[in-house]
């Protein structure tokens, strides 16, 4: 065991998962279990929590991810698309799924089954749904969209009322209504959140009109996180149920209103690869393609097997770090595609095949995701959602990177 290696964050089966892999990523249950707990405990008991798992859970891995949450009795997953619905039934989970996203006729035919229920915002879709109830032989869920000010997809407020009617009269069972807040994160003025909230109650008072029981869900993670008055019969909780922040702003109007107490988020990812080749460069000798670094000193580099084809950003280089044997280790030229190096003259001990750790907790050091995206120019989400599904996801069950308040989140 190398210094700084203590074993303190690696469980023998991951060693032995890992022997034969150049980077993987680890993903602690039991900081999901934690945020999910978290959330819980936050909403209503008549509140169902939908964990939304889109773009493979957020980075994370789509059916790992899943299996957990319905572990942990989730209502229902939330997806973007098909594909995902398809991954989800091949993998063998049967539970609920809304999807979000735009269906054409020919995935609502491949892709909805009667546990699949769908975010609709146009009479094309529902006549779509209705026909794939006749083929089912029963009536499928909907949810309809209102469009509150984000102008993104969904329906007016005023025509809310006469859209649920038209789904009632195609045979389809109104289970849902739905809107999305425009500005609840990039601010601490809420003020435009709650212009929204107040039309989406006219428009979920004009269709419980025809469907008493309908469910209206309009909270996203920050949604969840601050205002109570949001919660209705269903929250979706998407980057924080991984335990990010959803923007510097929601952590803020946090403090604001609490404090450093009650809620404390647990990120649930640490990527991790293995050094490919050490090398020295003398002193003023270029590294990497364009020439962009030169050494003032002779360095000692290691190569890593990762690039932006894995998901780590080309706006990374030169600027970014790793972590190896609990110490830094800085990028050295550009992020390639497949590779990139880093400068580990100050790190003694350093062998081919060490584990580096790119994002998460590595000793008393830590890069978060939130570090990245800083350096990258770009939010949290999109680093999470860009790391590739080629990459290997492990479960594992301890917390990866200590405390989820100790850094504050980042979004430009």
């Amino acid at each position: 065991m190398r210094p700084g290696e203590s074993g303190v964050h690696s469980r023998p089966v991951i060693d032995d998962l890992t022997n034969g892999l150049t980077t993987w990523m680890e993903v602690s249950e039991s900081a999901l279990r934690h945020n999910l707990s978290l959330f819980r405990g936050l909403v209503p008991n008549h509140t169902r929590v939908l964990a939304v798992v889109k773009a493979n859970a957020y980075g994370h891995g789509l059916e790992l991810v899943a299996r957990i949450c319905i572990a942990e009795g989730v209502e229902m997953l939330g997806v973007h698309g098909a594909d995902e619905v398809l991954a989800l039934r091949r993998a063998g989970i049967a539970a609920p799924v809304l999807v979000m996203g735009y269906l054409t006729p020919a995935q609502v035919e491949v892709a909805v089954d009667p546990e699949v229920e769908v975010l609709v915002s146009t009479p094309e879709v529902l006549d779509a749904l209705a026909a794939q109830s006749v083929r089912l032989g029963q009536p499928l869920g909907v949810h309809l969209k209102v469009d509150t000010g984000t102008h993104r997809q969904g329906i007016g407020v005023g025509e809310a009322g006469a859209f649920a009617q038209a789904a009632l009269a195609r045979g389809l069972r109104l289970a849902g209504i739905a809107t999305h807040f425009a500005n609840i994160e990039d601010t601490t003025d809420h003020t435009f959140a709650y212009r929204q909230l107040a039309r989406f109650c006219d428009a979920v008072e004009s269709v419980r009109a025809f469907a008493p029981g309908v469910v209206a869900h309009a909270a996203c993670s920050a949604a969840a996180l601050l205002f109570r008055e949001t919660d209705f019969g269903m929250v979706r909780v998407g980057i924080s149920l991984y335990g990010h922040w959803p923007s510097k702003e929601t952590y803020l109007s946090w403090l604001l209103a609490h404090g450093r107490e009650g809620v404390r988020l647990e990120p649930t990812l640490r990527w991790r690869a293995r050094i490919g080749q050490l090398k020295q460069v003398p002193a003023g000798e270029p590294i990497g393609y364009g020439l962009t670094f030169r050494p003032t000193r002779a360095t000692r580099l290691a190569v890593i097997p990762v690039g932006y084809a894995d998901g780590y950003p080309r706006a990374l280089s030169n600027r970014a770090r790793v972590l190896i044997h609990g110490r830094p280790a800085p990028i050295a030229g550009r992020v390639c595609m497949d590779i990139f190096m880093i400068d580990v003259t100050d790190v003694p001990s350093v062998g081919i095949g060490d584990v580096v750790t790119l994002v998460g907790r590595d000793g008393s050091e830590q890069v978060t995701v939130e570090e990245l995206a800083e350096l990258a120019g770009t939010i949290n989400y999109e680093i999470l959602a860009r790391l590739s599904p080629l990459v290997p996801r492990l479960p594992a069950d301890q917390e990866l990177s200590g405390s989820g308040d100790q850094h504050e989140p980042v979004r430009s």
